[in-house]
């Protein structure tokens, strides 16, 4: 089973167990997160749309870093321009832990009191 999900206008391809660098998330390390699903697809067949709607995928935070620097050199020849300036992009490495519906809770039922049913006999 994998699923598509977007995150900083990118769509990632993925399933439970993999481990990808997604654009800077304001989490911390350890923690959870969730990302509303586009597409899913398993030995049942493609899902999307309406179908989704309710599927997320969840992940664990596992370290906030930076790219490797690139070099953006701007010159006009024969002017006398030179710029030169490095970029380093901000990441967030998560881990995919689960895909699917998150779970409904069901309302808990009331119980009635042990003594109320011994005295009704």
């Amino acid at each position: 089973m994998y699923a598509i999900f977007e995150n900083g206008s990118k769509q990632y391809r993925v399933s439970v167990g993999d481990v990808i660098k997604v654009e800077k998330l304001n989490a911390e390390v350890g923690k959870t997160v969730e990302f509303p699903v586009i597409l899913t697809a398993d030995e049942k067949g493609i899902q999307v749309g309406a179908e989704v709607a309710n599927v997320k995928v969840c992940a664990e935070v596992l370290s906030q870093g930076k790219e490797k620097k690139i070099i953006v050199f701007k010159y006009k020849a024969k002017k006398n321009e030179r710029k030169k300036q490095g970029h380093r992009q901000p990441y967030t490495q998560i881990k995919i832990t689960a895909i699917g519906a998150p779970e409904a809770k069901k309302p808990a039922k009331a119980k009635k009191p042990e003594a109320a049913k011994v005295a009704a006999e």
